[in-house]
């Protein structure tokens, strides 16, 4: 077994079980402050994976999360927030776990160590698609076994990990090794391996979904406008774009069943709501494509 830096003893937290609660609380938070710094080493390779990822994305691909325990739900976590945040069909980006659905809630004894399950998860990969595996130790057997099944098909792989001399980071065709250092608790992982792992995987799929064109500027322009708080957001955004008043924003998105970009194209060029969507079809979707003067 290769050495793993997250089960070492963290020396700045020897005393943590006899300190004040205002002091514990000090140390966990100087700890957090490292992670941030960990994951900057990690930026080109983090933005190698957005690009392969986008590539992917754009011939039908798509992204695939593999964890066990914290990781595995950190991918789930990840991967169901797409469909609502960027309007993608649910398929497009999956998290799986080691264990299966339970394991989402409960512990799954054996699961991780399972290179068959793992294998056998990974069947849903094809030669379009991106694996990402994540652990805080790098060294999972169901992990390696999702890593050989994707070789098999030729399927690109990408390992997040906090220890370079995991077995993941010798097997996965790139590899994001965020060194957050020992835990503040030994061992416990879902600390600042699980937050270096949070914030990896928001950059790899918010990257991708701007790089295929699912943000106008920095306005999330596909949200589902599911409930009142997402509503208010889509009147806004789409005033603001289309440098409309509330009230007309609001009259064009009742107009196209609340399709933010439909909306704006339909308010700008002075458009039915058909032609808006034909005219976005044109541009793949793309609201930057679209060549009109209120836009630029």
């Amino acid at each position: 077994m290769s050495e793993v830096i997250t089960e070492y003893r963290n020396e700045n937290t020897k005393d943590i079980d006899i300190l004040s609660t205002v002091e514990m609380v000090r140390k966990m938070n100087e700890e957090d402050k490292l992670v941030a710094l960990a994951v900057e080493e990690e930026i080109d390779n983090i933005a190698q994976a957005v690009d392969m990822i986008a590539k992917q994305f754009l011939k039908g691909g798509r992204l695939f999360y593999f964890g066990a325990g914290t990781s595995g739900r950190l991918g789930i976590l990840d991967a169901s927030e797409c469909p609502p945040t960027f309007s993608v069909p649910s398929d497009m980006v999956q998290g799986i776990i080691a264990g299966g659905e339970k394991a989402f809630k409960f512990a799954v004894e054996g699961a991780e160590d399972n290179f068959e399950a793992g294998y056998e998860d990974a069947k849903v990969l094809t030669d379009n698609d991106v694996a990402v595996v994540i652990s805080a130790s790098g060294n999972p057997k169901y992990l390696l076994g999702v890593l050989q099944r994707a070789d098999d098909v030729n399927c690109r792989t990408v390992a997040i990990t906090c220890n370079s001399k995991g077995k993941i980071a010798e097997d996965a065709g790139l590899v994001i090794c965020a060194e957050v250092g020992p835990e503040v608790i030994a061992g416990s992982s879902r600390l600042k391996a699980g937050t270096a792992q949070k914030m990896i995987l928001n950059m790899l799929s918010t990257g991708a979904m701007i790089k295929i064109g699912k943000t106008y500027e920095n306005f999330m322009i596909d949200l589902k406008a599911t409930n009142e708080k997402l509503k208010d957001r889509a009147i806004r955004i789409v005033a603001q774009i289309a440098k409309v008043s509330h009230s007309e924003a609001l009259a064009a998105l009742l107009k196209c069943d609340w399709e933010i970009k439909t909306a704006i194209v339909s308010t700008t060029m002075k458009l039915s709501i058909e032609d808006a969507r034909v005219e976005l079809r044109k541009h793949g979707g793309v609201l930057r494509k679209l060549e009109y003067e209120e836009i630029r």
